[in-house]
């Protein structure tokens, strides 16, 4: 062989030794993240599941791929949505709604499922039991209805010239009768009236509001739900605008602006289930790993909301608070 042809030879070969070393690379693991909110209202959900996908080593983008999916509050896309991720056969599928959850279930008995529910996921038909789920699903689940009674105490205590008392519920919600049940059976220990607002849209929450406002309602307590989540800054100026002391089932109504909060972590439960993702991508099964269920709950109070309505925040429950905003 010619030098002059040797050299081209050569030359040719250090061009495409980049390229065929790329295309040898494995492909990055997919990971789906259906969430029912949206990009904006859940972003801090969104860092929380990606801290908890760091804390076992994987960075997106470097070692594995999140494609983010916001259902918005809308769950007629979603057997389609499973269908599509099944199809492309992602690796792991996260999933931080039970109507999500449910969906996933049903479109997949192998892929691996993280879930963040607000049932329980054994009659929920996910796991085989909390120790052992023995399937492809586990995650985290917490019993977002049970702590009405405790919403209540909380209301009562702050106001107790308060008799009446509304709770927001989306009847479209499949926890919806266990909201109506708990909040039902804690009445009579509270010494309060119920006046239960039913909501299903944007429009639906200010005739909620209204009607609160005409039954001369003194607080309202909101419950876990979508679309109040999605709603949040409605919800949070609706309450300032009508001069409603509101408790709500998560601190982030209380740091966009509302009176308090009292509920599980659901940031902490978000990045629990991040965390197990991880452990799924290193090799672990989810038939394995126990369905996690916190224990600890938030109550956060922001004195400048309660400032606004007037109202004098007794020392008993600064002190019972985990977090006062100022």
């Amino acid at each position: 062989m010619r030098r002059r042809e040797f050299i081209k030879v050569i030359g040719g070969s250090t061009i495409l030794w980049p390229a065929i070393a790329m295309a040898q690379q494995p492909a990055l693991p997919i990971v789906a993240f259906v969430a029912g909110g949206t990009a904006d209202s859940a972003a801090n959900y969104s860092a929380a599941f990606r801290k908890g996908l760091s804390e076992s080593g994987y960075v997106d983008g470097k070692n594995v791929t999140v494609e983010s999916h916001w259902l918005e509050g809308r769950s007629s896309g979603l057997p389609g949505l499973m269908a599509d991720l099944v199809r492309r056969r992602v690796t792991v599928i996260f999933t931080a709604n039970n109507v999500g959850t449910l969906a996933a279930k049903a479109a997949t008995s192998d892929i691996p499922i993280v879930f963040v529910v607000g049932l329980d996921p054994v009659l929920m038909g996910l796991v085989s039991s909390i120790n052992r789920p023995g399937g492809n699903a586990t995650g985290v689940s917490f019993q977002v209805s049970a702590l009405e009674p405790k919403r209540f105490e909380l209301v009562r205590n702050l106001l107790p010239q308060v008799s009446l008392v509304g709770a927001l519920v989306n009847p479209d919600n499949p926890n919806a009768k266990n909201h109506a049940r708990d909040l039902q059976a804690a009445v009579p220990a509270s010494g309060l009236q119920l006046l239960i607002l039913e909501a299903r849209s944007g429009a639906d929450i200010d005739t909620a509001f209204a009607t609160l406002v005409q039954q001369h309602g003194g607080a309202l307590l909101v419950t876990s739900d979508v679309l109040f989540d999605i709603q949040r800054r409605q919800l949070v100026d609706l309450a300032a605008r009508n001069t409603i002391p509101t408790m709500y089932p998560w601190r982030g109504f209380a740091d966009a602006g509302g009176l308090m909060s009292y509920g599980n972590s659901l940031s902490g439960a978000i990045q629990h289930g991040g965390l197990y993702v991880g452990r799924i991508l290193k090799g672990d099964k989810p038939a394995d790993l126990p369905v996690w269920q916190p224990t600890k709950f938030e109550f956060v109070i922001n004195l400048k909301a309660a400032k606004a309505l007037g109202i004098a925040i007794p020392s008993t429950l600064l002190t019972f608070a985990d977090e006062v905003i100022e």
